[in-house]
């Protein structure tokens, strides 16, 4: 099973950016997706959910509305759109599937 996330780099506060993780070994279609992160000193944290079929999605209070979960089952992939990242948002960030987890890639917000 591997998880292979990209997209992480070092943005500007108030810029995006979009994770992507390409998830083989398991039956993708079966299985609900998540983004999590971990900054440094702190514990990981849930960021966002998606259901195995992406009619349903959650979020993180302080995400809500500034980014946005998706899945494409046909390709094994599930993205996360991160708008108006703020200095709070830097951090690494991980692919989620139930018990398998990506290497994580680096996100880091900086004036």
């Amino acid at each position: 099973v591997q998880l292979v996330e990209s997209g992480g780099g070092s943005v500007e506060p108030g810029g995006s950016l979009r994770l992507s993780c390409v998830v083989t070994g398991i039956d993708f279609n079966s299985y609900a997706m998540g983004w999590f992160r971990q900054a440094p000193g702190k514990e990981r944290e849930f960021v966002a959910g998606i259901s195995w079929n992406g009619g349903s999605t959650y979020y993180e209070d302080s995400v809500k509305g500034r980014f946005t979960i998706s899945r494409d089952n046909a390709a094994s992939t599930v993205d996360l759109q991160m708008d108006s990242l703020q200095p709070e948002d830097t951090a690494v960030y991980y692919c989620n599937a139930g018990i398998f987890w990506g290497q994580g890639t680096q996100v880091t917000v900086s004036s």
